[in-house]
């Protein structure tokens, strides 16, 4: 630390000071939870004037990027001079996975970032978007080197691999915390290193069961929408009401649910708050008609492309995505914040997001099971997991692709990825 006669400088001083309202405010964060800590909690914890903090964090959204830069940081000094490879050459992600789990606080607090800072007005907007670009570089290499050694397939695309385990470790965080009876982070990331051994798209010889003699029944989409009622009444106020639910989700999706007010909202709208409650009674109201709207939005939509087996509804998936990114980026975002935010158990929609994964999860492996039946998913191939890393692998995309589109193609992500598992014959 620099010093003088005195003592230490001005500059040195700050950041001292910084550094003690960081470390206060990530103990806070984790034994309080983000939503329900205050800048003047921070405050009184680093024993620093609320002014004083503000000279140093404008907002608590910046504070939160500081907080989970120093875990990333303290990652980063842990890791160095580790190789990619451990001793029998396979990639070590299951051990950096494991100890993001056992640091009190950092699933929850990356989770909460990684959703709110997807938003390009978000103060640490472009720390994660450097973040992003910098793990992704680094897994590539490693990847290179894994293939090098010979434990990573030769065909095997480095670049591509890179973005989709990046990805789906992503997802796995925010799944895992929802599910946790159903998520092992760090055994899900072997059981998928393990794949990247074989040639892309290899089956054991032939198909996985006696040929049938029709297609299994191909499972019908969860309707996620399905207890949601179109509003009755007159013109107007139907017209009203669907005003507000667009003005709803677009500030969700910029501020967070939490962060928004019903009178933001109304003023968006151009009424009064009272009218605003005259339709809905209440914000936790407001915010499930956000998301079931969001579902009949999404599910509407048509790829223009008919299935007749389970394996072409899986790959069918990729051109969804492409269809959803291309017409409803805005969708994509609120449930990127929404699914992020809603993670304490006490919040308004986590039992929407908790019951949507299980729902998620529970048919895509019912659509692995048929492809097994039908010898399209290959006999080493787990429907369980398979359901479990897809599920995780398309969330995550879609992280990585609000951060910087012009580097993720989450349509033809998917599509590589679903052609590994279900191979062509």
């Amino acid at each position: 630390m620099a010093t003088t006669e005195r003592g230490p400088t001005r500059a040195a001083r700050m950041q001292r000071t910084r550094e003690a309202i960081v470390d206060a405010a990530r103990e806070a964060f984790v034994t309080r939870g983000y939503r329900a800590t205050s800048l003047r909690d921070v405050a009184a914890a680093a024993s620093i004037s609320h002014t004083g903090l503000l000279r140093h964090f404008a907002t608590k959204d910046a504070l939160l990027g500081a907080v989970v830069d120093q875990f990333e940081r303290a990652n980063a000094t842990a890791l160095r001079g580790v190789p990619g490879l451990d001793e029998s050459g396979t990639l070590g992600y299951a051990g950096i996975a494991r100890r993001n789990q056992e640091q009190p606080g950092y699933l929850e607090l990356f989770a909460a970032l990684t959703g709110e800072a997807s938003n390009p007005r978000h103060p640490a907007h472009q720390l994660m978007r450097d973040r992003y670009a910098r793990v992704r570089r680094e897994a590539r290499e490693d990847l290179d080197a894994a293939i090098a050694h010979g434990t990573v397939a030769a065909g095997r695309d480095a670049a591509g691999e890179a973005v989709r385990i990046i990805a789906a470790w992503d997802g796995l965080q925010l799944l895992a915390q929802y599910l946790p009876e159903r998520v092992d982070i760090p055994t899900a990331l072997v059981e998928y290193l393990k794949t990247l051994a074989l040639p892309v798209g290899w089956r054991v010889g032939g198909r996985a069961s006696a040929p049938p003699r029709q297609p299994a029944r191909v499972p019908t989409s969860p309707a996620f929408g399905a207890d949601d009622v179109s509003p009755q009444g007159y013109r107007v106020g139907r017209e009203r009401r669907a005003l507000i639910i667009e003005a709803a989700t677009a500030l969700f999706a910029r501020d967070g649910y939490g962060d928004t007010s019903l009178r933001e909202i109304a003023e968006r709208v151009g009424v009064s708050k009272s009218t605003l409650l005259h339709h809905f009674a209440s914000k936790e109201e407001l915010l499930s008609d956000v998301l079931h709207h969001r579902d009949r939005q999404i599910e509407s939509r048509d790829d223009g492309v008919r299935a007749d087996s389970a394996a072409e509804v899986v790959r069918g998936i990729a051109r969804r995505a492409a269809v959803n990114s291309e017409a409803a980026p805005g969708l994509i975002e609120v449930y990127a914040v929404l699914s992020c935010e809603a993670l304490p158990r006490d919040h308004a929609a986590h039992s929407y997001f908790a019951q949507r994964f299980r729902n998620g999860l529970d048919h895509f492996a019912a659509l692995f099971r048929a492809a097994h039946e039908d010898g399209d998913l290959p006999a080493q191939r787990d429907p369980e997991f398979e359901a479990l890393w897809l599920t995780a692998l398309w969330d995550g995309l879609q992280y990585q692709w609000l951060y910087d589109p012009s580097a993720v193609d989450v349509a033809a992500q998917l599509s590589a990825h679903v052609d590994d598992v279900l191979p062509r014959r």
